[in-house]
């Protein structure tokens, strides 16, 4: 086993991971610490060290709202340790390998956490990268800067530091690829076998990534679970890039929250001071979120980039959870339906109305459709008519989940599932479902190791046959309360609103 290997900066040590055949290395800098005058900077390379460093504990998480103190589901689900460490110096990534030595060249993962850019570690139990490791894959998991601190935007920033005005926390996820590719080798990890995956904001951050010209030959594959979203109906506006001067109107308000008129003030000021004043105005509307289009990492819209063809030209495997991210048709009653489908469908209005699941009202309005599904198709079918087109698998996530609260398939339930953690979620998770997380993080296994989900699963069984989504072949992969079952889609609402 790979206990202390070398890093450009240094030797590290690592610890047996509770499978004794997985070492573990946590905290292992990959960037120089973002505090002082590296606030609101890019990334700066991390400082060497003499000796071999012990790398046995995650690093402070991003400075953000302190986890576990809500009601809410989450702080329920997995943000249960308020006293968690937290600190500005949080540019830190965590290895697990079962390599026994370092030219085996095993595939990679990069993992980027969820959390709306303004919370999220990735110290959350569910992110144990053992089971995957004991795959064969070297899993990485990175940290970033999150809210004001990971993506403030302001034109004295604009002004003084144009190469890198913004975007903190997609940079900080940039330098953590950069030092995968130039490092892994020496975890027995293969640099150019790289797949980056997220959930959530971490999906719509490999969105960006993949849409960021400078990234091209970084990676080989990505996963956008619950990241990739678009409305039949309003424009949809999650992960729409803001102009540098809109956003940089944010950064203005917040330094006049703050008290401070220069960057330069800021950065003497308290983090924590800074994340309290923060929270209070976010509270109010006032979110940083990525991404800035600022012309350089960011050039526009990552949806837009999958639809023309110009991302990172990679196989992709998206899907998402049955019951998160409702679009709905904002009407009182069934006048208002019937004006606002003419106005979104013309023509077509009375085709629309006619189906019966138009008039399905919920709270917020009526025909309820789900907007990640929605974008990840509208994706994979314009990826489909592209020239020389890459393979794209869709997956919907559609299980039971136990508990007294009755969630339903509620957005992140599934991370228990691919990461194949269930057993430290406190659900009464049975034996089907156990075998439901073995099965799908074997089909991710098998994408992260090649583009293609198929194959056998962990004891040699061949998997039910996967085939990507296209205009033609409208193939869908279902994770039902009995495992995973292949189908074509049949839902000819869903149909009708992808034309």
């Amino acid at each position: 086993m790979i206990r202390i290997t070398d890093t450009e900066n240094g030797k590290v040590r690592g610890l047996p991971a509770a499978d004794p055949r997985i070492t573990a290395f946590k905290g292992v800098p990959f960037a120089a610490p973002p505090v002082g005058e590296n606030r609101w900077r890019a990334p700066q390379p991390a400082a060497n060290w003499q000796g071999v460093r012990d790398c046995f504990e995650f690093a402070p998480i991003s400075v953000q709202d302190t986890p576990g103190i809500g009601t809410d589901i989450y702080c329920r689900e997995w943000h249960v340790d308020p006293e968690i460490p937290m600190s500005e110096d949080c540019l830190y990534l965590n290895i697990w390998t079962n390599a026994k030595n370092t030219d085996e060249k095993l595939p990679v993962l990069v993992w980027f956490f969820g959390g709306g850019f303004q919370w999220g570690y990735t110290a959350e139990m569910e992110f144990d990268g053992e089971r995957i490791a004991r795959r064969g894959i070297v899993v990485v998991t990175v940290n970033y800067r999150l809210g004001a601190f990971g993506f403030l935007c302001h034109p004295q920033l604009t002004a003084e530091q144009p190469d890198d005005p913004c975007n903190f926390g997609s940079l900080d996820q940039q330098a953590g690829i950069r030092w995968v590719k130039r490092n892994i080798a020496n975890f027995g990890g293969d640099p150019d076998n790289i797949t980056i995956a997220g959930q959530s904001a971490g999906g719509g951050s490999v969105m960006a990534q993949m849409s960021c010209p400078e990234n091209d030959g970084l990676f080989n594959r990505a996963t956008v679970m619950s990241g990739m979203f678009s409305s039949p109906y309003e424009i949809n506006r999650f992960f729409i890039p803001l102009p540098l001067d809109q956003a940089g109107l944010l950064g203005k308000r917040l330094f006049e929250y703050l008290g401070v008129e220069t960057v330069e003030e800021a950065r003497k000021l308290d983090a924590n001071f800074i994340r309290q004043k923060y929270s209070e105005l976010r509270n109010r509307g006032e979110m940083f979120l990525t991404i800035v289009n600022d012309g350089k990492f960011n050039v526009g819209n990552p949806m837009d980039a999958f639809l023309d063809g110009s991302r990172t030209r990679v196989p992709v495997m998206a899907g998402n959870t049955g019951d998160e991210f409702k679009e709905t048709i904002h009407a009182d009653n069934e006048d208002q339906l019937k004006e606002l489908a003419y106005k979104y469908f013309g023509d077509r209005s009375e085709e629309f109305l006619a189906f019966p699941e138009a008039h399905v009202k919920v709270d917020g309005g009526y025909a309820p459709v789900s907007a990640p599904e929605i974008g990840i198709k509208t994706a994979f079918m314009d990826e489909g008519r592209l020239a020389k087109p890459q393979n794209c698998y869709y997956y919907r996530f559609i299980p039971d989940i136990p508990g007294e609260d009755n969630p339903g398939t509620f957005h992140s339930c599934d991370l228990w599932f691919f990461f194949e953690t269930i057993q430290k979620c406190s659900r009464p998770y049975e034996g089907r479902h156990y075998d439901i997380a073995r099965q799908m993080c074997d089909y991710w296994c098998n994408f992260i190791k090649t583009g293609d989900p198929n194959g056998c699963d962990i004891n040699g069984k061949k998997l039910p046959e996967w085939k990507p989504y296209t205009d033609a072949d409208r193939n869908e992969m279902e994770f039902t309360p009995n495992g995973a079952k292949p189908k074509t889609e049949d839902d000819e609402f869903v149909k009708f609103l992808l034309k």
